[in-house]
């Protein structure tokens, strides 16, 4: 069988693999009186043999390389949580510099190390009593969100560190993503500031973030992070100081250069702090504190595991040659749709888009991207059929003008409207940066509806996520979640795990799976 590997020139500084020779695989035995069946992506009957692999419980099991546990998912919903973007913005925002009592930490304890500290790094660590309000601060209050942030950056900062390094900026600097984002991909600020880096929307055009109705390079740690080190050096190069260029990043150079002028020509962070707006008065702190208590994790009893869960170098890519989606993936890869999201962030709607002469990439865990390589052209001939018995092809569905605007009426709810469309609670509140559930009468949502029917302009009451009126569903031998969401406009797998608590694996024959939120 001739192998294939398409490897995506940008990211081959963060792909490592294995030394050891690969294992062959011997093919799954389906039961006792069927033959063994080996998928081979040079027969012309692949689709075929795809279906055979199905098994009761109805989820496709490709093959490849033997695979180690799943990761947890309680610990990829952490590294994906919106909530400690929330709590770190309001921390900074508020800042009010009083004495705050910790004695676990000494002020000579403390000076000494932030002395230690200004030796090894171009940021100036001098002590200032505002400096050490803010580290207690977080040492005393914010002990279970540093810890959070430190399982986090296990993930992300090799990422960093490389990128930093290529591009000559202090690695120090990988703490300023914390600041920024805590370390959330998907993080959005009330003025539309987006990603780990928290680029604009004109910022990240300007350096080469691309930015459309399905992608957000914003959001994709590799092409944001090169991005924000450009902009970084750039304004290095500009004010020749790493305490001003973090103000700079954060408020704007325009506004560092009125907070000179106002202190009368200080250009000492520490001076002009007062003349700078109320946010960045509290940045620069903020990101020496989290470097300090970075550097300094274990003394005050934090676990500090550098591999993490998974490092970044553990996973590959695979350009697509045909639109796919995150609830396809899912379904042909035995992989959770929470992971695919979490390894592609920069993808708007849940939907990886094939454009001619652009590069649009899958990443996944290499033991996931290989049984995706193994079964390519198995895999593209699967949703070509899929899609030939869908009324409307998915290609018409996800046009780049696919976008609709939904209005708020009495008596609804962020779940009802999702249900509405075919979409998560999650996806609208990212597309109109809600960060609670609460909407309003009259209120516009942008929507990107997942089913030809949402996308209907009538103002009609009838339901459109059930056009048979049925709410449950039984369940037949060869059922899967994804087809069984195939049949019915406006249901998404996700729809149908949330409402029966179930996994693609759960399904038998002869179950009742309910068609609704009821």
């Amino acid at each position: 069988m001739k192998r294939i590997l398409i490897l995506i020139g940008c990211f081959t500084p963060f792909m490592m693999f294995s030394q050891e020779p690969t294992k062959v695989q011997q093919p799954d035995t389906i039961g006792k009186n069927q033959k063994e069946i080996s998928v081979e992506t040079s027969r012309d009957s692949i689709s075929d043999e795809i279906k055979k692999l199905l098994k009761a419980e109805g989820r496709y099991q490709l093959k490849d390389h033997e695979t180690a546990a799943k990761y947890d998912s309680l610990w990829l919903q952490e590294l994906y949580e919106s909530e400690l973007f929330d709590t770190l913005y309001n921390d900074i925002s508020h800042l009010n510099y009083e004495e705050v009592e910790y004695k676990e930490l000494s002020t000579d304890t403390l000076k000494k190390r932030l002395e230690k500290l200004n030796q090894k790094t171009p940021f100036n660590v001098a002590y200032n009593p505002a400096l050490e309000s803010v580290i207690k601060m977080f040492l005393k209050n914010r002990r279970g969100f540093i810890q959070r942030m430190i399982n986090k950056s296990s993930f992300y900062f090799p990422l960093f560190e490389e990128e930093l390094d290529r591009n000559d900026i202090p690695l120090e600097m990988k703490y300023l993503s914390i600041v920024e984002s805590a370390l959330n991909p998907k993080a959005k600020s009330r003025v539309g500031a987006t990603g780990l880096w928290q680029f604009m929307f004109q910022t990240g055009r300007m350096y080469g973030l691309e930015v459309n109705s399905y992608v957000d390079e914003r959001c994709d740690p590799i092409q944001s992070t090169e991005a924000a080190s450009k902009y970084l050096s750039r304004l290095y190069g500009i004010f020749g100081d790493w305490d001003l260029a973090l103000a700079a990043y954060n408020s704007g150079p325009g506004n560092v250069s009125k907070a000179i002028r106002r202190s009368g020509g200080y250009e000492n962070y520490w001076n002009l702090r007062p003349f700078l707006p109320r946010e960045t008065a509290g940045y620069v702190p903020a990101f020496l504190t989290m470097m300090y208590i970075f550097e300094y994790a274990e003394e005050h009893g934090f676990k500090v595991d550098p591999r993490g869960e998974v490092a970044y170098f553990e996973t590959d890519t695979i350009q697509v040659k045909k639109m796919i989606s995150f609830d396809q993936i899912s379904e042909l890869i035995d992989i959770d749709v929470e992971e695919v999201q979490f390894f592609n962030p920069s993808y708007k709607i849940d939907v990886i888009p094939y454009i001619e002469d652009q590069v649009h990439v899958l990443r996944l865990p290499t033991k996931d991207i290989g049984k995706f390589v193994a079964n390519e052209k198995a895999i593209y001939k699967h949703i070509d059929e899929e899609l030939a018995k869908k009324e409307k092809p998915l290609p018409q569905l996800f046009k780049m003008d696919s976008q609709v605007t939904h209005r708020v009426r009495n008596g609804d709810v962020l779940g009802k409207i999702a249900q509405r469309y075919g979409v998560r609670v999650s996806e609208i509140k990212r597309w109109n940066g809600l960060r609670s559930n609460t909407i309003r009468v009259g209120q516009r949502l942008k929507i990107y509806p997942k089913k030809p029917v949402a996308v209907k302009k009538t103002s009609s009451s009838k339901s459109t996520v059930n056009t048979s009126g049925l709410k449950e569903y039984v369940v037949r031998k060869g059922d899967t979640l994804w087809g069984i969401a195939n049949k019915f406009p406006g249901i998404s797998v996700k729809n149908l795990q949330d409402w029966n608590d179930i996994s693609g694996k759960s399904l038998k024959p002869g179950m009742k799976i309910k068609l609704c939120q009821c």
